[in-house]
């Protein structure tokens, strides 16, 4: 069974293909079906933007589709401040890779603790499966946080790479290798187990 993931993300994709691969789904990226999905993402949570993407998704393909999207949770920051689903969209302008830097360490400054704020992001899917049925699904993970220094590399479109840190080994997501991946890494089976039980017709 073939599933087309609303993203033109390939690491998205490439986060939950395996996984669906080993119980008998290919996830195809919109890259890998030549489709351009132009969508307002205007929900005010990650599970309604995720359902926008997923219906969008599924009314142009007639395929099974999953949506996806994610908020950004600062511990201490004021709530008006907080950046939500507009992590890289500050008072109106979309910010560059190095104004994200600027205001998010920034952030820290003001309300963190010892250079350091606890973060968390929280994530909603939902699935379209071929009937047209849908189910939804959030889940978070907080295993990280923001400092005020940054790091001298920088993984390009990723600009909170170079001021987060993963809490269990205290280094940076940019000056991370493999080993330490493997030592970090979150387990998501539970998430590819919802998008398997709900992927299928269940006439």
């Amino acid at each position: 069974m073939k599933v087309v993931f609303a993203t033109g993300n390939q690491s998205k994709v490439e986060r939950f293909r395996d996984g669906l691969l080993e119980k008998g789904i290919e996830l195809l990226s919109l890259r890998d079906i030549d489709l351009d999905l132009d969508v307002l993402e205007n929900g005010s949570t990650a599970i309604e933007n995720a359902l926008i993407k997923a219906r969008a998704c599924f009314e142009k393909t007639h395929m099974p589709s999953i949506g996806m999207d994610d908020t950004l949770y600062m511990e201490g920051v004021l709530e008006d401040l907080q950046p939500g689903l507009f992590v890289r969209r500050v008072g109106g302008k979309s910010l560059t890779d190095e104004e994200m830097i600027e205001h998010y360490s920034n952030l820290v400054k003001k309300y963190g603790v010892d250079g350091r704020i606890n973060c968390k992001w929280i994530y909603g899917m939902a699935v379209i499966n071929e009937d047209g049925e849908e189910a939804t699904y959030t889940w978070e993970k907080d295993n990280f946080y923001m400092v005020s220094e940054r790091s001298l590399d920088m993984n390009p479109g990723y600009p909170l790479n170079s001021i987060s840190k993963y809490k269990k080994i205290d280094k940076y997501f940019t000056e991370v290798d493999e080993e330490d991946l493997r030592e970090v890494q979150v387990n998501e089976d539970h998430v590819v187990d919802f998008i398997y039980r709900h992927v299928k017709s269940h006439k």
